[in-house]
């Protein structure tokens, strides 16, 4: 993995979103289902907001700005889908409006 990924995924993890960070407390240290959630987490040439190895599941956050950047969201989800990931995505207004709700559906994709 590229030392520059790695340096981006460490500068997104220490500069989150109020939304990524909200959605954070409840992924870390295991307390969906028991699995273990990493955050910014580079996979190939990509950098996923969260990811849970053992599952397979990559969670992703879109802001107004992925809106313009519909297709090439496309594109990643089918990259990281051809290599056995299921990625969920939520827009921010999704988790800061039925934060339970988000993390439901999450713990279901857990079960």
């Amino acid at each position: 993995m590229p030392s520059n990924l790695t340096k981006a995924a460490k500068s997104l993890r220490k500069n989150a979103t109020q939304v990524e960070t909200l959605l954070w407390n409840q992924l870390r240290a295991r307390q969906i289902e028991g699995v273990k959630f990493r955050r910014q987490q580079p996979i190939d040439e990509i950098i996923v907001d969260f990811v849970c190895f053992e599952k397979k599941l990559i969670i992703e956050l879109d802001g107004g700005q992925h809106a313009q950047a519909r297709e090439k969201d496309r594109e990643r989800d089918k990259n990281l889908s051809e290599k056995g990931y299921t990625v969920l995505r939520f827009w921010n207004n999704e988790v800061l409006e039925n934060l339970v709700g988000v993390v439901e559906v999450i713990r279901r994709k857990c079960l």
